[in-house]
């Protein structure tokens, strides 16, 4: 199920225009926090959450009276979509798991609630191309970053020595190491382009600058047919239609045969791609390595993200402060931190956790390079900025119909962005947002 903002017309608008300013109504409470017990509900979906709050409930929580039961639910767009029937219905948890693109659908169906004067101080902790995913600009905070997925670049070390291939330090040297191995391995590719990703490609045009949704006065702007985006567009579509990469999806069959036998040498992934090769490439583990992200002006360290999800509190909670305490300590605190990496096996958002504890030792897929994880750090700093809008369901959706048949038929990319943003236009103004040309 695909999820949608629920709000249309004038409302669309009004809504529009409130997460702008940062200060959407409160339905759920103008009441203040309750100032005794407090028993919260947590939506969310990451394996081991309820082992993270047990923790929370028999120390800090238990101190605080204030007990927070998770109860499990599906991710991404199904979640979104029951979270906003919820709301509607005034039935909403006190807190959610929600993905940061999800966050201004939300947000403009009036079901997040401005935690800044609860945990607005927690900025110092992460990265601010992290932090301003979760205020969507303005001065409200929405949630508090969970998790991440700098983007990087995973090689296979072996055939790079073998084939006397230099580690790309920008798309230049990479566009140049894709054709110096097709000359010297014509069966062997250095990656794929998979129109099947719709969040790789945003990481890589927020790498390159692009802002695809951004508001003024009570309008929505689309820029996802930018200079920075086409850029990107242009780049990977020279590469497809020249053959110097291949043109398969990924999470394929073939697409795992491919790297399981070095068919593909390289993949542009996020720091959580050590599991998705353990799966798809058993064979080839500690041959892989990881370095940073290519880079568009060399020497500079910018890199997007592919993934990565938040602690929002809703409207509808009638604790809201304590919600937002439990929400700062689960994404702050280095206890709380620890478990999360070790019960969910996520990246942590916050900038402190990302080496040392049990991120201290490398995956063990990439045994023979030690310093994963202190590398992957380094490369998180330089987290670009993102920004979403409330209809990047359907963004997604055009993106994959439009670049398949570009990929397929290794044609030129340029019309496949142009019909990304026509119906990411159109959407909107179906909706009744606000749309400004």
């Amino acid at each position: 199920m695909k999820y949608r903002t629920v709000a249309v017309s004038t409302a669309a608008a009004l809504a529009a225009t409130a997460l702008l300013s940062g200060c959407g109504s409160d339905d759920g409470g103008d009441e203040p926090a309750a100032s005794g017990p407090a028993s919260l509900t947590y939506w969310a979906w990451a394996p081991g959450l309820d082992k993270v709050a047990d923790i929370w409930n028999k120390g800090p929580g238990k101190e605080a009276g204030i007990t927070v039961t998770v109860k499990k639910q599906a991710s991404g767009d199904d979640l979104v979509t029951k979270i906003i029937t919820a709301a509607k219905a005034h039935k909403a948890p006190d807190l959610v798991q929600a993905e940061y693109q999800a966050l201004p659908t939300l947000v403009s169906n009036d079901v997040l609630a401005d935690i800044s004067e609860e945990a607005g101080d927690a900025k110092s902790q992460f990265a601010d191309g992290i932090w301003q995913q979760t205020t969507l600009g303005s001065d409200a905070l929405y949630a508090l970053p969970q998790d991440s997925g700098p983007l990087m670049f995973y090689y296979r070390q072996d055939l790079f020595e073998q084939y006397g291939l230099t580690v790309p330090t920008t798309w230049d040297e990479f566009a140049g190491t894709a054709r110096a191995l097709k000359e010297k391995a014509p069966d062997k590719a250095l990656t794929t382009f998979s129109s099947n990703d719709s969040g790789l490609f945003a990481g890589l045009a927020q790498q390159a600058g692009a802002k695809w949704w951004t508001t003024g006065g009570d309008k929505w702007k689309v820029a996802i047919d930018d200079p920075a985006t086409r850029k990107v567009a242009d780049f990977w579509g020279g590469l497809v239609k020249e053959g110097a990469i291949d043109n398969q999806p990924m999470y394929t069959p073939a697409w795992n045969k491919a790297l399981n036998t070095g068919k593909q040498v390289a993949w542009v992934s996020a720091v959580w791609a050590p599991g998705t090769l353990t799966t798809a490439a058993p064979e080839t583990k500690g041959k892989w390595a990881m370095a940073p992200l290519p880079q568009w002006t060399a020497g500079e360290n910018v890199t997007g993200s592919w993934g990565g999800s938040s602690t929002a509190v809703t409207n509808d909670s009638k604790n809201k402060k304590a919600a937002a305490t439990f929400a700062k300590w689960l994404n702050t605190d280095p206890t709380a931190l620890a478990a999360l990496v070790k019960e969910g096996g996520i990246y942590p958002a916050a900038t402190a956790a990302q080496t040392g504890g049990s991120l201290s030792k490398a995956p063990d897929y990439f045994s023979n390079q030690p310093g994963f994880y202190t590398e992957a750090a380094k490369i998180a700093k330089g987290t670009a900025p993102a920004a979403w809008g409330p209809n990047v369901n359907v963004a997604y959706s055009a993106f994959k119909d439009n670049f398949a048949a570009a990929a397929k038929s290794r044609s030129d990319f340029g019309p496949a962005l142009t019909a990304m943003q026509d119906a990411t236009v159109a959407d909107l103004k179906k909706q009744g947002f606000g749309v400004s040309e």
